[in-house]
């Protein structure tokens, strides 16, 4: 390790143009203390000679993948490089939202806590508008000390751009993943690691664009059912006593339109828990059409999940 603070991971793919606008937002930030680290991943030579550009405002080290690594493995990659004692990861089409955001993440660095995350903005890159800040409410932190699973509920931390993360694991992101990949880690993480610090400010803008990998996979069974039987198959033993957890499980089949185990078959080879199949053969009583109505699929979940739990099924 050296003794630089932090270390800004960016694991890249072609868009140079976005990575140009990260680039920067990070020249500009009154905190120096730190290096940059950019794995590519791009069948060309362009993001390397954008980074020559950057070689005299800070330091800043590139590396050509071998092979192309893929999400979310390109991140861990750049990880993997990091001599910094902190890892602030950030993809290539976020970027700080003024020139004191790295240094408001230092100011936060203590001995009592290895994870640190903000508040954030989404930027819809197709049109430039800016949707509301997302900042964790009071409400939403306790449900957060009390179940890191509760984020299955909704991610109240957002991407992993608004992470900064003490560089002491052995294991970062999971590479079986990608749609849950950004959830599956933090609830790992908080799982060992109880303490964690919030700077209530927006100070990640996150790119919105049909380029992203969410973006690709979203409502895709062929993403979605498979990594979420393993993930659910991941998790610790009762977690789903935990309704949100439940709920989760509950909207993925019905957002899938999951209506009979033939159709989990197609996208999954393994054996499906049983508590995935009682969910399918509960919602088989209504239409799909009045599942997708708030306040009759919420009533319906909470009858499944107790006739599951009653059976000692989760």
């Amino acid at each position: 390790m050296s003794n630089v603070i932090i270390s800004i991971c960016i694991p890249a793919y072609k868009r140079t143009d976005f990575l140009q606008r990260l680039l920067d937002s990070i020249s500009i930030q009154t905190f120096k203390d730190f290096e940059v680290l950019i794995t590519d991943d791009s069948p060309t030579g362009e993001v390397e000679i954008l980074c020559k550009e950057y070689e005299g405002q800070f330091k800043v080290s590139y590396c050509k993948n071998k092979k192309v690594l893929g999400s979310p493995e390109n991140w861990n990659e750049a990880i993997r490089k990091a001599e910094g004692l902190w890892i602030k990861l950030m993809h290539d089409d976020d970027w700080f939202a003024d020139e004191y955001c790295l240094e408001k993440f230092a100011n936060r660095i203590s001995d009592s806590h290895s994870f640190i995350f903000s508040g954030y903005r989404n930027v819809y890159l197709n049109t430039d508008s800016k949707a509301a800040t997302y900042v964790i409410s009071s409400r939403q932190k306790k449900m957060l000390d009390k179940d890191p699973y509760n984020l299955l509920k909704q991610n109240f931390i957002g991407h992993p751009s608004t992470t900064l993360i003490k560089n002491n694991l052995a294991e970062w992101y999971d590479n079986s993943f990608k749609w849950v990949v950004d959830i599956e880690f933090y609830i790992r993480y908080l799982l060992e690691n109880k303490q964690y610090a919030i700077i209530k400010e927006p100070l990640i803008n996150i790119g919105m664009s049909s380029s992203q990998i969410t973006a690709s996979v979203f409502r895709n069974p062929d993403v979605e059912i498979p990594e979420n039987i393993r993930f659910m198959k991941k998790m610790k033993k009762g977690v789903l006593k935990n309704i949100f957890v439940y709920d989760y499980f509950w909207r993925l089949i019905r957002n899938l339109s999951i209506r009979n185990e033939k159709m989990i078959a197609q996208y999954y080879s393994g054996k499906v828990p049983i508590v995935l199949r009682k969910i399918i053969q509960h919602q088989k009583l209504l239409p799909a059409s009045v599942l997708k109505t708030g306040f009759i699929s919420k009533p319906v979940m909470f009858v499944s999940y107790l006739l599951n739990r009653l059976a000692g099924r989760l």
